[in-house]
């Protein structure tokens, strides 16, 4: 071949080839060798016939082929296994899709698709359809001879009835079909349910079936969960019905470890006799008044419980019986105290309580988060109202202590504060902490300072004098614009509130803080979490909501092995890498309130697990 030959075959690699809409060539180049190809979020209308034809045609850049060229060696290239169109404009597929044979994976999510064609079910290899967010009207008859299909998500579309073809598909492990419709009054779950007996799902069942307002009240007793379908079930979700009981069989799934019942209208905790596994178990957003101790002992293997958003007026001494629980959420409820029991519970790492009528705790411990509210719990269990007095009194003639320091209109206690090894000057609107305050903290052995709500442009310097005790530093409702580097002298802190000022950056100093468990920062003006973040070992929860944060370090999140929960609610984020699904660290991440189009609402509702397996099916490999 001559040289100029070379040359126009080279610059023939960046022409857009005919009839190939918006895709490079080097992108299907790159297909053929992988044997994946990633077209979401390009604006397609259709499917263009190179994609359909990648393994048939004779690419441009191979039909000049010389010795001296090894490297396109087309005839070697990779049948095609997994094709994702999702977040397109497309509205049909054409029965050419039967020119992908090897095709093991099929993401159509996020369309505009009113059918899928018949051809479909001449992809026999396929594991993993996903056509939810479309639509489809209708299924394929020949679904059915889908044999190898594992993984069948058909949620938010217009579907009035699934085809027998569904029955036919042994191997079906994962099926959601959120929003079928319900036509002329007759619940469509309940007349396919038992059809499909045949059907072994292992993993995942999801349904939704939205009623009319003139529907009848629906039970879930009528749907009965004995059937084969769900013997193996690990999870089911039932989110966004009008469910008023459920069925006593459903303690029978013995295998089932994620129940999500979000969004009914429960009157009580379901009882879970035989459910062994079950390790999460979300009921918010329904009208249940309390739990029982027969309801408690069914669901000890529990470590994430959702109770947000009913009407649970108290909480039981018998939640001890949750040992292994690591998160309990009761927010928005109308609880007014807590069991002094919840400070024994070793692996509780997490208590969330907000928008509760609490009487029986001051709120500047339910602020201080989870470990402090524990160490209050745990230390009025061990101790009488007789105890504290006759400590109190002891304690005062012993040291000597009475009166006010700081002067009487601040009100800061000495004895107070070696008794409770905190010192407490929130809420004082001052510009600085009076100097006589420290010589009494240093000599106390402080573990906690609370210095929020005041008027402080910096921190203390004096807080250096409690470098060997202070595990706990709140620095709220102030006015600091940036944390002086002496803040990563304070080596022994589990806990650090800066929420509520003016700060867009952290000292690199911080990183001596290797104890550190809790990092709010919330409310500030961080437009990126800071490095130095990423880099504390022992981090457990990242607080950093409502500030103008625009991207996200999936490495650095991964990096923080024992992080558990991240919030990052109401900031500028536009994109969220799909890497941060590979996260399984995360028992809790909250995104709500940022400007990114995917994950959509319906997603990011469903919880975390859904949230990073969502993000795991989007990375390009």
């Amino acid at each position: 071949m001559s040289a100029r030959g070379r040359r126009a075959n080279v610059r023939a690699c960046f022409q857009q080839p005919e009839h190939g809409g918006n895709i490079h060539p080097a992108i299907l180049k790159q297909a053929r060798k992988s044997g994946q190809l990633n077209l979401s979020g390009r604006g397609l209308t259709e499917v263009p016939e190179t994609v359909w034809k990648i393994n048939i045609d004779v690419p441009e850049e191979s039909r000049n082929v010389s010795l001296e060229n090894q490297d396109d060696r087309w005839w070697e290239q990779t049948d095609l296994t997994k094709l994702i169109l999702a977040s397109n404009a497309i509205t049909d597929l054409t029965d050419s899709i039967q020119m992908l044979p090897a095709l093991t994976v099929l993401d159509l999510h996020d369309n505009q698709l009113h059918s899928l064609p018949e051809a479909l079910g001449k992809l026999v290899n396929l594991q993993k359809l996903n056509a939810s967010h479309n639509g489809l009207k209708r299924l394929p008859e020949s679904l059915g001879q889908l044999k190898s299909l594992r993984s069948l998500l058909l949620h938010h579309n217009q579907i009035m009835e699934l085809t027998e073809g569904v029955g036919q598909l042994h191997d079906l492990e994962d099926l959601a079909v959120l929003s079928l419709v319900q036509r002329d009054n007759r619940n469509l779950i309940g007349q396919w349910w038992w059809k499909y007996s045949s059907l072994h799902m292992h993993r995942f069942f999801s349904f939704e079936s939205r009623t009319m307002a003139s529907a009848p009240k629906r039970k879930m007793t009528d749907y009965g969960f004995k059937s084969k379908p769900f013997a193996a079930l690990r999870t089911l979700d039932a989110t966004h019905n009008d469910i008023h009981s459920l069925p006593d069989d459903l303690g029978d799934l013995t295998h089932l470890e994620q129940l999500y019942l979000r969004h009914n209208r429960l009157s009580q905790l379901p009882l879970l006799t035989h459910c062994t596994n079950i390790k999460e178990l979300h009921l918010g957003n329904n009208s249940l008044h309390c739990l029982t101790i027969e309801q408690l002992e069914c669901i000890q293997q529990v470590s994430v419980l959702d109770l947000r958003d009913n009407k649970i007026s108290k909480l039981p001494e018998q939640i001890a019986l949750l040992q292994q629980l690591e998160r309990l959420d009761v927010s928005n409820n109308d609880i007014s105290q807590l069991p002094f029991v919840l400070g024994t519970m070793n692996k509780l790492k997490c208590i969330v309580l907000d928008g509760n009528p609490m009487k029986s705790i001051r709120r500047d411990i339910v602020m201080r988060g989870t470990n402090e509210l524990k160490k209050y719990l745990k230390s009025r269990l061990a101790e009488t109202p007789n105890d504290v007095t006759e400590k109190a009194q002891g304690l005062r003639k012993s040291k000597g202590m009475s009166g006010i320091i700081a002067g009487p209109q601040e009100g800061v206690d000495a004895f107070s504060v070696h008794s409770t090894k905190a010192l407490d000057y929130s809420g004082k609107k001052a510009g600085f902490v009076p100097a006589d305050l420290w010589p009494v903290a240093e000599q106390a052995h402080v573990n906690a300072v609370n210095l929020n709500k005041n008027l402080l442009p910096e921190i203390p310097k004096e807080l250096s004098l409690l470098r060997s005790s202070l595990t706990e530093l709140h620095l709220g409702f102030n006015r600091l614009t940036s944390l002086d580097p002496l803040i990563g002298e304070l080596t022994k802190l589990l806990m650090l509130d800066i929420r509520n000022n003016q700060i867009s950056n952290l000292p690199d100093s911080l990183v001596n803080l290797q104890d550190l468990r809790e990092l709010v920062i919330s409310f500030n003006r961080f437009q990126e979490l800071p490095k130095v973040v990423y880099n504390m070992s022992s981090l457990e929860i990242l607080l950093a909501s409502d500030n103008q944060i625009q991207d996200v370090d999936p490495d650095g999140v991964r990096g923080l092995s024992r992080l558990s929960s991240l919030n990052l609610q109401n900031n500028e984020i536009m994109h969220v890498p799909p890497e941060l699904g590979l996260c399984t660290q995360l028992r809790a991440l909250q995104l709500e309130g940022n400007p990114f189009r995917q994950p959509r609402p319906a997603i990011l509702s469903k919880g975390t697990d859904s949230l990073l397996e969502y993000l795991r099916d989007r990375i390009v490999t």
